[in-house]
Order: C-alpha cells, then structure tokens, then sequence
C-alpha cells in the first residue's frame, strides 16, 4: 500500500480534526453567533409543519429516554420559573384564554360532568 494512501483520513477523521481546530481558536461568542444565523436560515426555509415534525420526533425519543419523575420534575421547575417571572394579570389572561377556548369546545354536558365531579369532592372534604 502507498504511504499516500496510508495516510488518507476519513471524512469523519477530517470532520473531527477541523472541529477541534476551530474549538480552539473560536470562543463562545462565535458559537453563539453561528448557532443563531443558522437557526435564522432554517427558520427561512421551513415552515410550521417541519418544526411540528421536529418537535413530535424530539418528543417522542425523550419519552422513551425519561420516566415519569423527570416530566414531573421539569414540570415543576418550568411552573417555577414561570411563577417567578410573571404576576397574577399574567395568569388572569391566561385563565380567560383558556376558558373561553375551552367554552368554545365544550357544551354544556361538559360542564354539568365537571360541576357534579366538583360537587362530589367537596362534599367528601367535609
């Protein structure tokens, strides 16, 4: 076998090699900028479908991935940082929002199940 040959890298060699060298040289900025610009690019050329796509795909490997503890935790620390953030108006909006889109997609059968439902554990705190 030929020394130039023997010498050769892979792509995947080349990939790497040519990374490290611009770890080295670039900091976090530069990573941050180009992160951005393509993030910029992709939103460009994408439309909502690929990113309900993405989002179903990442969804469902995470779900395979994490257990129930790790959605409850996260929940709990999104909730947090949200009640830290925002003020009672926030969740006065938020709650009128979503009874109104709720309103629009129940009838009132829903909502007798709902208060009978409420009835019933209110009467058993007593």
């Amino acid at each position: 076998m030929a020394k130039e040959e023997e010498e050769k890298m892979t792509r995947e060699e080349a990939g790497k090699k040519g990374g490290e060298a611009t770890a080295k040289s670039h900091d976090k900025d530069f990573y941050q900028d180009i992160g951005k610009k393509g993030g910029e690019a992709t939103a460009d050329s994408h439309d909502k479908d690929f990113y309900q796509d993405i989002g179903e795909k990442g969804g469902e490997a995470t779900s395979e991935t994490h257990d129930k503890d790790f959605y409850q935790d996260i929940g709990e620390k999104g909730g947090e940082a949200t009640s830290e953030a925002h003020d009672e108006e926030f969740y006065q909006k938020n709650g009128k929002k979503g009874g109104e889109a709720t309103s629009k997609s129940h009838g009132k059968d829903f909502y007798q199940e709902i208060g009978k439902k409420g009835g019933r554990a209110n009467s058993d705190d007593d």
